[in-house]
C-alpha cells in the first residue's frame, strides 16, 4: 500500500546530487544555501515531477501534431496511465480491510481503516 508518487527520486540519488563536486571558473561567485535533508528531498522531488510532467505534455503535443493520436481517448489514456491518481481513502481502506481479513496484523492497515471511519459523516 505505497502512497509514494511514481516520480520520486530515491534519497540516495538526491544525496549523490548534493555531494557532487561543484565546477566553476574563478569568475563565478558561490552563495552557500543551507536546507534540511527533508527539504532538499522535497525540492528534488518537485523538480523531477515538473520535468516529467513537461516531457509528458511535450509527448502528447507531438502525438497530436504528428496526427498520431487518431483515437480520441489516446492522449487522455496516456496521461491517466502515466500520472495515475493516488487511491482514495475509501480504496485504501478497502485494501487495508482485505489485508486484515487475510490475517495480516498490520498496524498501518488499521490506521488507514480508522482514518476512513473518522472521515465518515455522523
Amino acid at each position: 500500500m505505497t502512497q509514494e508518487h511514481p516520480i520520486t527520486p530515491p534519497p540516495e540519488l538526491v544525496e549523490q546530487w548534493r555531494t557532487a563536486p561543484e565546477y566553476a571558473t574563478g569568475k563565478e561567485m558561490f552563495t552557500m544555501v543551507s536546507v534540511s535533508t527533508r527539504r532538499l528531498q522535497e525540492v528534488a522531488t518537485q523538480a523531477a515531477r515538473w520535468g516529467a510532467d513537461m516531457e509528458l505534455e511535450a509527448c502528447c503535443e507531438w502525438l497530436h501534431w504528428q496526427n498520431l493520436a487518431t483515437h480520441q481517448d489516446l492522449i487522455p489514456s496516456l496521461r491517466a496511465d502515466r500520472r495515475p491518481k493516488p487511491p482514495s481513502l475509501k480504496e485504501r481502506a478497502l485494501q487495508a480491510w482485505a489485508a486484515v481479513e487475510a490475517g495480516t496484523d498490520d498496524q498501518t492497515a488499521m490506521a488507514v481503516i480508522r482514518r476512513a471511519l473518522e472521515a465518515l459523516p455522523e
